[in-house]
């Protein structure tokens, strides 16, 4: 077998193993990425007030629009949740079934996704511009650790935000399916709220908050990752590699966001 005949057959076998190495990389890299900017939070003694601009940022600045998607997202599930139970006779389980699905499900996740898109976008792309013109290596420069300085803020303030914006969704949204159900639908108020106090538990409203804090820490992480690696990002330098820079951290996040909510339902369920 000649060598060109030999290299044609490899081929494929190559292409895999380099992007399996890319890919163990970079793994390897954003775990490494993870542990120092949690470290970072607390040693030295936290920033607190370059925590609270974040949490200002990330938190305050989405309530209307958490609350907004929350709002028409109980809405919905009560037209469609009332039309699903009538025909079964069972529309007095409208409010559990609201409750549920939100407190479990819809609320952390959609929370996430919004919050990916508003601030997760913004995060990627503030850092990317700071890497291409220089400004984290100058922070390094005059001895201040960018990880403390740039990202520890975004973990910790996004740690303390997606709880509690997830909080705010689920009540507003258990309020959107009482519009639905009860003044839009004549669903008697008190069934559907004496249905929710019946059936939800504290343990469905623990396991909504659980993922909400691994939410925060997988978007932050991946969007500080991304931005804050702008410069090492293959086909793409300056203005484009910041652009791709953000569109990967939007699209990543909600994958991931989606696969994690798979695995901790699997473990929480």
């Amino acid at each position: 077998m000649t060598q060109t005949a030999l290299s044609v057959l490899l081929s494929p076998a190559t292409a895999l193993g380099r992007v399996t190495l890319r890919f163990v990389a970079e793994l390897g890299g954003l775990f490494l990425f993870t542990l120092q900017g949690l470290w970072r939070i607390l040693v030295p003694a936290p920033s607190w007030s370059k925590i609270v601009q974040q949490v200002y940022f990330i938190g305050v600045k989405s309530i209307f629009v958490i609350a907004l998607i929350g709002l028409f997202t109980g809405m919905v599930l009560g037209l469609q949740g009332y039309y699903t139970l009538v025909k079964f006779g069972s529309e007095g389980l409208l409010g559990a079934a609201v409750a549920l699905s939100i407190i479990r499900e819809l609320g952390p996740v959609l929370t996430a996704i919004m919050i990916t898109g508003r601030a997760g976008s913004s995060m990627a792309a503030e850092l990317g511009i700071m890497r291409i013109s220089e400004q984290i290596d100058a922070l390094s420069t005059m001895d201040i650790n960018p990880m403390r300085f740039l990202v520890a803020p975004r973990l910790a303030a996004s740690l303390i935000c997606f709880p509690l914006l997830t909080a705010i969704f689920d009540v507003v949204g258990i309020l959107g399916g009482y519009l639905s159900g009860c003044v839009l639908l004549g669903i008697n108020p008190g069934v559907y709220f004496d249905r929710i106090d019946a059936t939800v538990e504290l343990a469905d409203v623990t396991g909504g908050f659980v993922k909400s804090v691994v939410f925060a820490l997988l978007v932050a992480v991946i969007c500080c990752y991304e931005g804050y690696f702008t410069h090492a990002r293959q086909g793409g330098f300056g203005a484009k590699g910041v652009s791709l820079a953000t569109t990967s951290a939007v699209v990543l996040s909600c994958v991931v966001i989606l696969v994690a909510d798979y695995v901790l339902t699997s473990f929480l369920l």
